[in-house]
């Protein structure tokens, strides 16, 4: 191993490990072949880190998370002259206890995982995001930056969070669900003061290939139906259907979180 991190008990490691100086890794903790530990990256005791793993500069991960191969965590953004995301620095990569990161995901600095978050394999979520614990974000989903991502939701394969969206507490999203931000679509000055992400409530649901435009808001235990464009706001525990949107009926009560 390059260099001499302060390294726990009972470490076990691959071929071609390449750790700084100044990185601590725990008690317990196992490392695959090919694996790039920056400055200052801080391991917890029992981690498993699989195989051509980068971890960038002061990424924490905590105790007993698991890594899987090809994984790159703490990444710093590269944004275009037109982006409008926003620029400065990034606090490092903060990965909660017992959370687990799929292969060939990448999860940007600036972004902070709760305790028992599941990524899955081919994920991407960028910067200055927060997870709550419990969260599951599936393969293939892409979460965009600064994003808010409450305690225990889901988000199932291949969904698409836009930037600036808050989905709340026990909030489901089915397959290949679409936020929106931009109704200018890029163009036009105008829109750098309209960009606007939607805010998903407490225990709402979303059904597959749905899409949210812009500055939605749908309401707490609301339930959107599969493929319709919610195009205005969703009232607090009302199916919505269809294109555009629009209400159906009440949630039935045995399907409320306090019934559960």
């Amino acid at each position: 191993m390059a260099n001499q991190p302060t390294i726990g008990e009972d470490f076990a490691h691959g071929t071609g490990v390449m750790a700084q100086s100044s990185a601590v890794i725990g008690n317990g903790v196992s490392v695959g072949h090919h694996v790039i530990i920056g400055a200052d990256v801080r391991i917890g005791d029992g981690c498993r880190l699989g195989n051509h793993i980068t971890i960038e500069d002061g990424t924490i991960i905590k105790d007993r998370c698991t890594i899987a191969d090809f994984a790159y965590l703490g990444k710093r953004p590269k944004l275009s002259a037109r982006s409008t995301a926003k620029v400065g620095e990034l606090y490092p990569l903060k990965v909660g206890a017992d959370s687990s990161i799929g292969s060939h995901t990448v999860v940007m600095a600036g972004t902070k995982l709760g305790e028992r978050v599941i990524v899955g394999d081919n994920a991407g979520i960028r910067e200055r995001c927060t997870i709550g614990d419990d969260a599951v974000v599936g393969r293939s989903v892409t979460v965009e930056n600064d994003t808010t991502i409450g305690a225990r939701t889901k988000i199932q394969s291949g969904a698409y969070i836009t930037a600036y969206v808050t989905l709340e507490d026990d909030v489901f999203i089915a397959p290949m669900v679409v936020t929106t931000n931009d109704n200018f679509m890029g163009r036009t000055e105008e829109r750098h003061k309209q960009i606007k992400g939607c805010t998903i409530r407490r225990g709402a649901r979303v059904g597959g290939g749905a899409h949210i435009l812009p500055g939605v808001e749908i309401g707490e235990e609301a339930f959107v139906a599969t493929a319709a464009v919610v195009t205005r706001d969703v009232p607090a525990r009302t199916v919505v259907m269809g294109v555009p949107a629009k209400p159906s009926r009440e949630v039935p009560a045995g399907e409320l979180l306090e019934n559960q």
